[in-house]
Parts: structure tokens; sequence; C-alpha cells
């Protein structure tokens, strides 16, 4: 090995002690400041006491007596309510469209301190149900945005900013801190992980759901209720899990439900009133009803939390969630990988062969109300769902173009497929394939790769 080898060896050797020093240096740094937020609180209390200006001794100071006054004056709540939420500390994992709203009330209502997790910068196509974040953030951090917005509502509540994404190797360190956890994420690893972790760390967790025009809501490990895998022990399958960037939502959705599990964090850490322990609350957005079910019970035969459950903090680190759930833990939409090499070209390849004008049909298999919103010129649409039913109509839409540009006797028009990111288009191609359109070939990337290298111009959503 030459010196330069061995130098550069060094050098990394150099950079990753240092930045393992740096990551034990910000979690001392978050301990000390939750430490000193608790001690500013306990001091503040024993002043105002020792002053006599409160003219009781519910230790609230004339401004939290004036701030709160709402809640003081509900028999339900009181001042043991608001004592009990002062001194307490939630974690939201996810500054999205449920940990928006989630953030702006428990900053609000007084919880003492706040954690945010998420390692996401704002997009505009987040604003429309993330209500935390302006058009001032885009760009940059969501865990600021977030920050920010609640410091702005509430400046005596401590915002402790974790902007990393959560996982084994942060989640037991980032937890232990707070007294409840709020789950705000939406993907099938992220729930098993945050499940996993408040079981090993016994702390409650409040689970909120938002697709479409549907949400849940419940609150696991509490009061010897059960645990996520209680209910689910065996993930569901990867194609049933679905995210709101394939398959959408109604902004106001997740908000609905977003503020309920502020509710349900406010219930569990005031210990006041019955927390959804063993129920699950569901809307119906459509219709504007909830149902309130009732859940199995803890599982006696739980991994996590069961009789003989195997699951340790030594487990929880190796697990893997990604491979147990076939789910990426990663925010981005689905990218399938199904077909061979020749049954793919890239949009580029595509606009090549439009320019060139080459004889062909584009057949565009999203659903019709996808199609609406912005489409190819010339293709046809024959969503998925329907492909084979309407194969005659793809064939007759061949031999016209082929008739079309006086082709030779015994030759065809080339047939493409797309979709919105190029999974449904593989699915479609696999299928064309088997009933005989072996010439058929899905353009990679879909339409979100046409407007990313073809025409930057072409609307995305």
């Amino acid at each position: 090995m030459d010196s330069n080898s061995v130098e550069a060896t060094r050098i990394r050797q150099e950079i990753d002690s240092l930045k393992s020093k740096k990551l034990n240096i910000e979690q001392q740094i978050s301990s000390l400041e939750a430490q000193l937020h608790q001690l500013e609180l306990n001091s503040n209390t024993a002043s105002s006491l020792s002053n006599g200006n409160l003219g009781n001794s519910n230790g609230l100071s004339p401004d939290m007596i004036y701030r709160y006054s709402r809640h003081l004056l509900l028999p339900s709540f009181g001042v043991q309510g608001q004592a009990n939420l002062l001194k307490s500390s939630v974690l939201v994992i996810g500054a999205g469209g449920l940990g928006s709203p989630a953030l702006l009330y428990l900053a609000a209502c007084g919880v003492g301190r706040i954690g945010i997790v998420d390692h996401d910068i704002v997009e505009l196509n987040n604003l429309q149900r993330q209500i935390i974040h302006t058009e001032a953030y885009i760009g940059k951090s969501k865990v600021e945005s977030a920050a920010d917005a609640c410091r702005s509502i509430n400046s005596s509540t401590q915002i402790v900013e974790h902007k990393e994404a959560f996982r084994t190797s942060n989640a037991l360190e980032i937890v232990s801190k707070y007294d409840v956890v709020v789950d705000a994420t939406d993907n099938a690893p992220s729930r098993y992980m945050i499940n996993d972790c408040c079981v090993v760390l016994g702390k409650p967790l409040v689970s909120g759901a938002a697709l479409g025009l549907e949400g849940q809501l419940t609150v696991y490990n509490y009061n010897g209720g059960p645990c996520y895998r209680c209910l689910f022990p065996t993930p569901p399958p990867t194609n049933a899990c679905q995210r709101c960037a394939d398959s959408g939502v109604l902004g106001v959705v997740p908000g609905v439900i977003g503020c309920l599990q502020a509710l349900e964090a406010i219930k569990v850490a005031s210990l006041v009133g019955e927390p959804l322990s063993g129920r699950m609350l569901l809307l119906d957005a459509v219709s504007g009803r909830f149902r309130n079910v009732k859940l199995r019970g803890r599982s006696l035969q739980c991994e996590a939390c069961g009789d003989h459950a195997v699951l340790t903090r030594q487990t929880f680190l190796d697990f893997d969630y990604e491979k147990f759930t076939q789910t990426p833990l990663s925010p981005g939409p689905l990218k399938l990988n199904l077909l061979s090499v020749d049954a793919r070209i890239s949009s580029t390849e595509y606009s090549e062969k439009v320019t060139e004008g080459e004889t062909h049909v584009l057949v565009d298999v999203r659903p019709a109300h996808h199609y609406k919103i912005v489409s190819l010129p010339n293709s046809i649409n024959i969503p998925l769902s329907t492909l084979e039913d309407r194969l005659p109509e793809i064939s007759a839409s061949l031999e016209k173009e082929a008739k079309k540009d006086s082709l030779d006797s015994g030759s065809s028009a080339s047939l493409f497929v797309i979709c919105r990111r190029g999974n449904d288009s593989q699915r479609a191609v696999e299928l064309l394939h088997k009933l005989g359109f072996s010439s058929a070939k899905d353009i990679i990337g879909g339409l979100e790769s046409w407007a990313h290298n073809v025409d930057p111009k072409f609307p995305t959503y």
C-alpha cells in the first residue's frame, strides 16, 4: 500500500472517530437540555411560591394562569391536569400531515418539552395538508420549520429538534428522553420500529393514520393494553401498503387525525380522561362518521410484549424492519424493478422515437382520474384494472397506426406503456407479454421521468 493510500485510510478513520464523538456530544447536549428545562420549571415554580405572587399553592405563575385559563376552568382538567402537562414531555415522530396539527396543539396547550423527529425538507406539495409549514420554508428542514412555528405559539415550551431519520441506531436514545410518543409516520417499517422501541422502553404510543378520505387512531402499550404487534404480528403485503404520495389524501383528513393524536397524548400526559387504549377510532370523512371499535387485548403470544417476548434492546438494534415488512423506510414512492432491460426504454429514448416519427401506440395505464390531471399527447387511457378486457382496443390501435403509415404487410407499430412512476406500467407489460403482446415495452420512471428528463414544464403531481 503506497503512502497516499495509508494517509487516506488514516484520514477516514479520524473522520469516523470525530463523527462518533460529535454524535455523543449532541446526545449529551440533548440530555442536559432536558435536565436543565426540568430544573428551570421546578425553579420557576418554587420562586413563584416563595414570592407569594400566586395567591395559592397550585404552582402556576400568573402568566400561566392567564394563558391556560380555559383549561383551568374545566372541572375534569383544571390545575392538576395543567400542572401534569407542564411537567410532561412528548416526542412527535414525523412533521408532516399528522404531525403538523399535533405539534401545534401540543405546544399551544402547554406540554413542557416537545421533541420533533424528521429528516425531510418542506416541498410545495406538502402545504396542502402540512399546515405547520409555510411557503417561506420550502426547501428547508421540516424540523426547523415546525420548531419555529411551535416556539411562535408558546415560547415557554422547550422544543428539541432531531433533524435525522428515525432508525434503530438512534431510536432508543431519542425515545428514552420522553414520556409519550406520537407516531405521525406513514409507512409500515416505521410503525413496527416505533412500536417495538416504545415496548422496550415502556412508553405509551399514540398512533394515527390517514389515507384518502379515511383515518384511524389508537393508543398502544398503555395500561396493559395491546401493542401494534399484538394486532398485526405479520406485516401486510407490500402492494397493500399504500402511501399518500401514491394514493392521495384530502388535506383536512390527516389534520383531523393529527388533532385527535394531540388530544390522546394530552390525556395520557395529564393523567386526565380515558385514552383510546384497547379501542380504535375510525373516521369516514365522506359520510362524516366516526366509529369507535373495541380491539383485541394484549396477546400473550406477542413477540414484542407477550409473556415469552423475544424483543430486547439488542434484538431491537439488530432487527431489519425494511426486510421484515418488504417496504423501504424512505418516504419516497415505491420503485419496482420487474422487467428485463430489453423490455424497458427510458423516457429520453421514447422522446427520440416520437421525434423521429416512429409509428407506435402509447398506452397510459393510470386510473381515469389520474389521466384527467395530465397526459402525454396521443396516448390512450386503458387503466391497468381494465387492461385484460380491452386487449381488442389495443390490437385495433396498433393496426390503425400500421395502416396509417402504410407499413409493409407483416410489420406492426410499436407498443409502449406508461404510468405515473413506472410501477403499474411494468405490471401491465408483464401481463401484455403473457397475453401475446411480446413486443410491449415499459417507459422507465413514467411521467415523472418525462418531466425530469424530457420536458421540465410538464406538470407533476
